[in-house]
């Protein structure tokens, strides 16, 4: 017999790996949003109907949505499949999660607020006042007097220190200024309050209250945040604009303010906004810097002043049994507006970003 005949009856050798399919079935492309719309519509209605704790709903609805979307991918796309579906179940459920105090706190403060916000409260004071009526306009007006005078002295000294201590700092110096304004980012803001009563009652006396004195305490909670809001945004932009600037024989100071602050100014505006978000709603300190007037005081150096913060405080804190509903309705009608005054700041400081931010091309 001939080798290629005994080749030819040789038995073929066994299969080594068992067949494995090359793709796996995948899920429709609306499974996981229409899982999950129907654990929110059910929260919703235990929420609504069965006077369920709100909290509780939403921990429910997460971890319902994350077993159901992970057996279903599961069955369908494989072991793999279905822990990628999870991983993205469980960040996307924290990230709801997050926002359900958030969502609640704006929803409380708009229900409320809204009794109280018509022209009455904008137009009055509450001098006079007893029971109804009444309004916080001198309490808006005080608000954006010292803010804005705390603006104006902290600006500027957080911006020429974050310039110093990126373009020229150097040394045991800026070592130390970093470390005073990482101390100065955590103090409690009661602190400030305390610090600048104690500095003014040296030069006029205890018992002194003027609206100054809040705008020197929130200027010490600006200062830190605008210092490190600038200083970041300053490492961004890239050494090459510098090195561009110097090689035209440019001045360092003329390459800062013609060529670094426009490219920055984006990210500068977004923190100042920050900051001035972060003072604007303080308490403990205006009162006990500022203090609260029942009538309109435009004059920051001369006796008490009224702020929105410490206005809604006084009048949740001092509402009689008699008339408590009225005191609470402008209690949160002044949290209210210091919200939207919040959210105006957040939208001029993007139109400034957008408005001096560096052009490119398209």
């Amino acid at each position: 017999m001939s080798t290629e005949t005994t080749l030819d009856k040789t038995p073929p050798p066994p299969d080594v790996l068992p067949p494995v399919p090359l793709s796996r079935g995948s899920l429709p492309r609306g499974a996981a949003p229409g899982v999950l719309l129907a654990f929110v519509a059910v929260a919703a209605a235990l929420w609504q109907l069965a006077d369920v704790n709100p909290a509780v709903c939403g921990i429910g609805a997460a971890l319902g949505y994350s077993v159901v979307i992970y057996a279903w991918s599961r069955a369908v796309e494989g072991p793999r499949g279905a822990f990628d579906r999870l991983v993205t179940a469980i960040v996307s459920s924290a990230f709801v999660l997050a926002l359900l105090p958030l969502v609640s706190v704006l929803t409380a403060v708009v229900d409320r607020g809204l009794e109280r916000f018509d022209s009455e409260f904008f137009n009055n004071s509450m001098l006079g006042v007893v029971n109804e009526g009444g309004g916080a306009s001198h309490a808006v007006t005080g608000t954006l007097i010292i803010t804005g005078i705390a603006a104006l002295m902290s600006v500027p000294i957080g911006m020429m220190t974050a310039i110093y201590l990126i373009e020229y700092g150097r040394g045991r110096l800026a070592r130390s200024i970093t470390f005073f304004v990482d101390v100065m980012t955590g103090i409690p803001s009661i602190v400030a309050g305390l610090f600048v009563y104690a500095l003014f009652e040296l030069f006029y006396g205890p018992g002194i209250r003027m609206g100054f004195m809040g705008s020197v305490a929130l200027s010490v909670l600006m200062i830190p945040v605008v210092v490190r809001s600038t200083e970041e945004m300053l490492k961004l932009v890239p050494n090459e604009l510098r090195e561009a600037s110097y090689a035209l024989a440019v001045p360092k100071w003329r390459t800062i303010v013609k060529v670094v602050l426009p490219t920055a100014i984006a990210g500068i505006a977004t923190g100042v906004t920050l900051a001035i978000a972060r003072v604007i709603g303080e308490t403990a300190p205006l009162l006990i810097t500022v203090g609260i007037t029942r009538g309109d005081n435009f004059d920051p150096f001369n006796e008490r002043m009224a702020t929105l913060s410490v206005y809604s405080y006084t009048q949740y804190q001092n509402a009689p049994g008699f008339a408590r509903e009225a005191f609470v309705d402008r209690a949160w009608a002044a949290a209210l507006t210091l919200i939207l005054i919040v959210m105006a700041l957040n939208l001029v400081a993007r139109l400034i970003a957008r408005l001096f931010a560096p052009k490119t091309r398209s």
